[in-house]
Order: structure tokens, then sequence, then C-alpha cells
């Protein structure tokens, strides 16, 4: 696998992801405000100007995607107290309880037509190769890592 092997399957798997939640707000996001949004959940008290140099945005884009978030109350705006023309961005403490508390999302019926398979032994296997890649990335959580 190349780079932009690598690319193409991140992709394909962010596709899958959004498949798989369920009907609701976020799934109603675009997707450079989900990548704002989740930007500033792996980066509370960020600037905007960090946030925009992370998702490669522009900053005045990224103003306008947490402009929305805030005003659906998912993030809060604070002035930096150390440089006062700053201003940072976090998720509100209502939508990381949301986040923290969340139901599992089924995963089985988008893996089943990704795989173009109906065998169970298929779909266990394509779950068992996510939590492998999740978790030598180390972004699996042994408290929250289930796909049932």
């Amino acid at each position: 696998m190349d780079g932009f092997e690598l690319f193409q399957l991140g992709r394909a798997l962010m596709k899958l992801g959004e498949q798989a939640m369920p009907q609701g707000q976020f799934r109603q996001l675009s997707a450079p405000t989900r990548a704002v949004l989740f930007d500033i959940a792996d980066n509370p008290d960020s600037s905007i100007n960090d946030v925009a140099g992370r998702v490669r945005f522009p900053q005045s884009q990224v103003s306008v995607c947490v402009a929305r978030l805030r005003d659906n109350g998912v993030v809060e705006t604070v002035t930096d107290p150390q440089d006062r023309r700053r201003t940072l961005v976090r998720l509100t403490a209502a939508t990381l309880h949301r986040m923290t508390n969340r139901p599992p999302t089924q995963i089985d019926a988008v893996l089943t037509e990704a795989v173009n398979s109906t065998d169970p032994t298929d779909v266990e296997r394509a779950k068992r190769a996510l939590d492998t890649l999740a978790d030598l990335l180390h972004l699996a959580d042994p408290d929250t890592a289930r796909h049932d």
C-alpha cells in the first residue's frame, strides 16, 4: 500500500462511518464542519488559526464552521487569557457528555455491504481488522471499543 492507497482507504472508512451513524444532527453537518468539530474535540482550547492550520481550510471557513457549531450549542468560544486577540474554542460540557455517553453504533450492516458478503465470518474478520488497526494507531479505547 502506498500513500495514495492509504488516503483512499481513509476516505472509504470515513464514508462507511458516516453510513453507520444514526440519522441526526451530526450527519447533517457539512464535511468541513465535521472536520472542524473533530479537530476541536481532539485539540480543546485551540485558536481558530490553529484549527485552520490543522484541517487546512481557510481561517474564514473555519470561523464560519465554529460560528455554526457555537450557535447550535456544540462548542463554546472564549478569549485567550494570555493573548486577548485570540479566540479559543472547545466542546461544550453538554457535547462532551453526549459524546462519552452515546450508545454504540451498529456497523454490521454497513460492513456486510462493504465486503459484499452476507457471511458473518467475513464481517467478523473485517471488524477484527478494524480493531487491530485502531489498536496499532492508538485509537482504540478498551472501554469504548465495541462494534456490537
